[in-house]
């Protein structure tokens, strides 16, 4: 994901656990935070109560999409109303990914897209 986003031009920080995706966020201060839900030790919905808990300064308001191979009703309520505002299930397809953080990107900035488009 990683690679694919940069690729497009994306400016990408990656993190290998909670614990250092918020230690990320708080020197770097992304457009999005894209976060998979099931993570080693906690997880995506432990990650996101405690950006959300974070001054607007320290990237508090960060737009958030969770990926997750959970792909019921239910399950997209429960990572919207954990904080997030986007959800994608697992194998993420592309031109969805695309679509999502383009709609999440500030005005300000270019969209991401697949390469190739």
């Amino acid at each position: 994901m990683a690679a694919l986003l940069t690729g497009t031009g994306a400016v990408v920080r990656s993190a290998g656990s909670a614990k250092e995706a918020l230690a990320t966020l708080t020197e770097f201060a992304p457009d999005i935070l894209l976060s998979d839900i099931a993570m080693p030790g906690e997880d995506g919905y432990s990650l996101i109560r405690r950006v959300r808990a974070l001054g607007a300064e320290q990237g508090g308001n960060v737009p958030a999409i969770a990926l997750t191979a959970l792909a019921g009703e239910d399950d997209r309520q429960r990572v919207l109303a954990a904080g997030f505002q986007g959800y994608l299930s697992k194998p993420v397809d592309l031109d969805h990914l695309a679509e999502a953080l383009i709609g999440q990107a500030p005005k300000t900035t270019e969209p991401v897209a697949p390469p190739g488009r």
